[in-house]
């Protein structure tokens, strides 16, 4: 084990416990904030848009309140300049070897310890993108999806409370089923 997997070594915001917190209309508004400047810092290093995806980004859905955005580039060689400026906006950067998701860079908003927003930086043309939007729409034009998909996330917050992968990896299941995959 490194010294990086040793959790005793981590923030609090990185193994805070998974809370799904009734719909809050002011996540739509709180998500086109968080575009606008995004894509205001970060056009110049290449990113072509900036959008709002997961479940703050539909109305009506129980979520963890953590705003999920996700944002293209054409490669990840400026990563790191990215993840400089970003610093400065409570921005933090998840290395790969920690994130595991090697299509993407990951980056985590933290206010006062806690999650308050994700930034999926992808390449563009990454199958993920078009996957993260289909699954978006397909949740806000139909309310019955939103009732299964609440209740499915809101029984899994308290099977893997603390276990932030586990909870993701199990929502997987449906997810491709609603994207017919």
């Amino acid at each position: 084990m490194s010294k990086d997997d040793d959790q005793t070594n981590w923030p609090i915001w990185a193994t805070e416990s998974i809370e799904i917190g009734n719909p809050d209309p002011r996540w739509l508004e709180m998500g086109r904030q968080e575009e606008k400047q995004l894509y205001d810092l970060l056009s110049a290093f290449g990113v072509g848009q900036v959008i709002h995806i997961g479940s703050t980004s539909v109305p009506k859905l129980p979520a963890k309140p953590i705003i999920d955005l996700m944002a293209n580039v054409d490669s990840f060689e400026r990563i790191t300049d990215i993840s400089v400026l970003l610093s400065s906006y409570d921005w933090h950067y998840v290395p790969p070897h920690l994130d595991n998701k090697d299509w993407r860079r990951f980056f985590v908003k933290v206010k006062n310890d806690k999650r308050v927003a994700h930034l999926h930086v992808m390449l563009k043309g990454e199958q993920r993108w078009e996957q993260q939007i289909l699954f978006r729409d397909k949740l806000r034009d139909d309310p019955q999806l939103v009732i299964e998909y609440a209740r499915l996330k809101s029984n899994l917050a308290q099977e893997f409370n603390l276990d932030r992968e586990a909870y993701t990896e199990a929502k997987t299941k449906f997810v491709n089923l609603v994207l017919g995959l």
